[in-house]
């Protein structure tokens, strides 16, 4: 990147921390224009349930919705997570659609109208995509504050079970040089008690999936106790099974055992790839090695909350690189159609194997897509979660 492309970088991206929450897009606009005289600026975002993107015209509004899959320039770049320049009917202008993603997480993507000069030269698209990025991560920043890009991504009203569930989700995906998260929820706007978790240290990752028993608000409820536990036990820097039994007391104590939330803990040492599972209920852990998917069989374990004092023991197993793991809720291992037949654990491996091309998030919504067409087409009968996550292990060090 030379001097000059890195200077308006930087003012740009301190014009952006500076502009407030609600004026991004013009703030966006403004600048883009200024720097590499952009014609139209617009401000994609991907909705809930990463089918289509919104554009961000007059908030909380939007403009027509781009379904993702239909081909278009913008689905292109938000799906293969890399920017598309596309020619427009105006002569010397190209249209150039950059992905939004904040480590690992999509939101959305950036279209630009600019002459076609701009793009030339080995930091045109460079410098626009990093833009993008820093446009992203204020963004994030301006969601503390604002509830407007949260309903600019809605295709209709959240349920409030589904409004508690989103509110609980670290993101929708993560990347880090030893690994790379996806994750997919649906029914993306009427969600009651499928939730997932991830925190990353210096050391290990830890993912928890949690199926809170119930529907609705009951269901969103208990999960959000279950989790809020997770993260309060697993933040005291204790092991993974005192992890499940503190969340397993908290839960029980509030419900008598009446209700239960299903759980699976996964903690991943960065350095070894030794991984720690306790297998607290109905989520399933599968793996994709060298073209072979197997499901990692775990000792059945009580679900947390079902009874009081309740011990949870871990077991281990080894990742290598290359390998892909994809953990699955209950509403997707044992859903059944009308007809009472069960989607089952071979047509899951069958999709993950033929996902072994695409990313972890493309990985994660082919689950759930098979999963709908496996009921029809129709809306899922019940909550539904896949993380998909790519493991390449730490590279040594040279000395």
């Amino acid at each position: 990147m030379d001097r000059h492309s890195t200077g308006w970088l930087t003012l740009a991206e301190s014009s952006l921390r500076l502009a407030p929450p609600t004026a991004l897009p013009s703030t966006a606009d403004a600048l883009l224009a200024e720097h590499v005289k952009a014609r139209h600026v617009t401000l994609l975002l991907a909705d809930y349930g990463l089918s289509e993107l919104r554009p961000v015209t007059r908030l909380p509004h939007t403009g027509d919705a781009i379904d993702v899959r239909n081909g278009s320039a913008e689905g292109r770049a938000f799906t293969a997570q890399a920017p598309v320049v596309e020619v427009t009917d105006e002569p010397g202008a190209v249209r150039t659609h950059l992905p939004i993603t904040v480590r690992g997480d999509r939101l959305g993507v950036l279209s630009v109208d600019l002459p076609e000069q701009a793009v030339r030269g080995p930091s045109g698209v460079l410098d626009l995509a990093a833009f993008a990025t820093a446009l992203g991560h204020n963004l994030l920043v301006a969601d503390r504050d604002t509830d407007l890009y949260r309903q600019a991504r809605r295709q209709r009203r959240l349920t409030l079970a589904a409004e508690m569930q989103w509110q609980l989700l670290p993101g929708r995906g993560f990347e880090t040089d030893e690994f790379t998260l996806g994750a997919h929820l649906q029914p993306a706007y009427t969600i009651g008690g499928d939730n997932f978790d991830w925190s990353v240290t210096d050391d290990a990752l830890t993912v928890t999936v949690t199926d809170g028993q119930g529907h609705g608000i009951q269901a969103a409820l208990l999960t959000n106790l279950a989790v809020n536990a997770l993260r309060n036990a697993r933040r005291a820097g204790i092991s993974l099974e005192d992890q499940a039994y503190l969340a397993d007391q908290a839960v029980y104590g509030e419900y008598g055992g009446r209700l239960s939330a299903p759980s699976l803990l996964l903690r991943i040492d960065l350095a070894t790839g030794r991984a720690r599972a306790v297998d607290a209920g109905s989520p399933q852990l599968l793996c994709h090695r060298q073209g072979t998917v197997r499901r990692i069989e775990l000792a059945d374990q009580l679900p947390l909350g079902m009874f009081e004092d309740t011990e949870y023991h871990e077991e281990e197993f080894a990742l290598e690189a290359g390998d892909r793991l994809v953990i699955v809720s209950s509403g997707v291992h044992t859903s059944q159609n009308t007809e009472g037949s069960s989607f089952g654990e071979l047509a899951l491996r069958e999709t993950i194997a033929a996902s072994r091309s695409a990313s972890t998030h493309e990985t994660a919504r082919a689950v759930v897509d098979g999963l709908t067409q496996y009921h029809g087409g129709a809306e899922l009968p019940a909550d539904a979660t896949v993380v998909c996550l790519d493991w390449r292990g730490r590279q040594p060090t040279a000395d």
